[in-house]
């Protein structure tokens, strides 16, 4: 059998893990020409859900509106990941709880929660924002580090 070069999936617990313990996340949406948009966010997952804030007018809410199929990509070093086909909801109203928890993740030592809420209290003043709520479509996942053919050929060449 030829090598495909497809790395065996990560477990469901393990899916679960990574999308619970990581902070960053990419999203793709259809920019109106079709191509693709691709930015950097902050996530909490939650109830199945992944969870980020947008600024209204940014082009990835813009985006969303008009199409709403994304994709989320998640991933540890480029060895082990989730791809998340799925649909976005923007919320407008009752978000400050959610963005504090969003926001929680974007600081690589989060700020005193106190701090925090006063933060994004002055920051929701000044900015219209939103929450994006992706509902998972389908997931797929890949694991580098169970793939023997890419490890024996990182041993045999990089160590």
């Amino acid at each position: 059998m030829s090598y495909t070069g497809q790395a065996p999936p990560l477990t469901n617990e393990e899916i679960e893990s990574l999308l619970k313990k990581n902070n960053l996340a990419r999203i793709c949406s259809y920019n109106e020409d079709g191509t693709i948009h691709a930015a950097p966010v902050s996530y909490r997952y939650i109830n199945g859900q992944i969870v980020i804030g947008s600024i209204a007018s940014s082009r990835k809410t813009r985006n969303i509106k008009r199409n709403n199929n994304v994709t989320v990509v998640i991933d540890t070093e480029r060895v082990q990941g989730v791809l998340i086909y799925g649909k976005a909801d923007l919320e407008y109203d009752n978000i400050y709880d959610l963005i504090v928890s969003v926001w929680e993740t974007a600081f690589l030592t989060p700020p005193p929660r106190d701090k925090l809420e006063r933060f994004v209290k002055a920051y929701l003043d000044k900015v219209n924002y939103v929450i994006v709520r992706i509902t998972p479509q389908r997931i797929v996942s890949f694991d580098y580090t169970k793939d023997d053919v890419y490890n024996n050929l990182k041993k045999t060449y990089l160590e």
